[in-house]
């Protein structure tokens, strides 16, 4: 029997379409935001198809070329942000990610891994973030591409406008002020041991006990993007950071703080008559927490609410 006529299936479309989840977790590690990765990718691939047919067949490398246009779509978004959220209400963080099959299973090219490259799942950190927020767009764009993804400076210098050497400078200035604001970290039973600490002290209220698990310089910074109340700057110092706490928890008598993987790593969901109401992660160096990040922008939270985005 004579097979059946149609159109012959495009064997670039998969492969296109495959590399959706890779586009997606260097979008997220650029931008700090799941629905403007998402953006990224969706333009990336508008601009794909919008090409001639001719134009597509002479890209030796679609899938290089998928990186290189959504990266450089990440570096001109990121350019425009800083100015966004210079009008931003309060601290601007990172969104909370969950699904850590997703966000942190391998994503690196080929090849051998230089010691100084970070782990794939510390890149998604909510610590890790926050830190990326700090440097310049290129610094960023060249550390993610190279020391997360694995690419070749000689790539990313197509995508930033420079020189490969320039690039390699770019990504060292960025681990050299990664290196300044995180020392060293926890090990992850250290860490899930601190966050169950943390979550038994607030939940009987030992203010004691709450602030031995503290660092004494420890920060606060809490999300609320101007849609929910909270704190426009950041609380210091151990006692500061306990009393707000539980003085949060004692006007919700309702409130349960529950154990989520969040970001990768073992965190806090804030939930109120079944509903979650905020993401609170922390950094733990040396047994005690130097960093706590609440976020309780509803617009951040879909992924936690399942909630659309607007």
């Amino acid at each position: 029997m004579p097979a059946p006529s149609g159109p012959t299936p495009d064997p670039t479309f998969g492969s296109l379409l495959s590399e959706r989840r890779r586009l997606l977790n260097i979008g997220y590690r650029m931008l700090g935001s799941v629905q403007d990765a998402e953006d990224v990718v969706q333009e990336t691939y508008a601009r794909w198809y919008a090409l001639p047919e001719e134009a597509q067949q002479a890209i030796d490398m679609p899938l290089a070329w998928l990186t290189r246009v959504a990266s450089r779509i990440c570096l001109d978004h990121l350019v425009s942000a800083r100015v966004r959220r210079e009008r931003y209400t309060g601290e601007w963080l990172p969104e909370p990610v969950r699904d850590s099959a997703l966000w942190t299973s391998s994503g690196k090219e080929g090849g051998e891994d230089p010691a100084d490259r970070i782990t794939f799942d510390e890149s998604v950190s909510m610590a890790m973030l926050v830190v990326l927020e700090s440097i310049t767009p290129a610094e960023r764009v060249a550390f993610v591409l190279h020391d997360v993804f694995g690419m070749p400076f000689t790539d990313i210098a197509e995508t930033v406008g420079r020189t490969p050497a320039a690039c390699r400078t770019l990504a060292s200035s960025a681990r050299r002020h990664i290196a300044r604001q995180r020392p060293g970290s926890s090990t992850p039973e250290e860490h899930r041991r601190i966050v169950r600490a943390f979550r038994g002290a607030c939940g009987t209220g030992d203010l004691d006990t709450l602030v031995s698990l503290l660092d004494p310089s420890v920060e606060s910074r809490s999300d609320g993007g101007g849609k929910v109340r909270a704190a426009l700057r950041p609380v210091v110092g151990r006692d500061k950071v306990a009393r707000l706490f539980l003085g949060l928890l004692r006007k919700e008598p309702e409130v349960e703080l529950v154990e989520e993987d969040v970001n990768g790593a073992p965190g806090l969901a804030v939930r109120i008559a079944d509903a979650i109401v905020a993401v609170l992660t922390m950094d733990v160096r040396d047994g005690l927490i130097t960093d706590l990040w609440m976020v309780v922008n509803p617009d951040k939270l879909h992924a936690w609410t399942g909630a659309d985005p607007d």
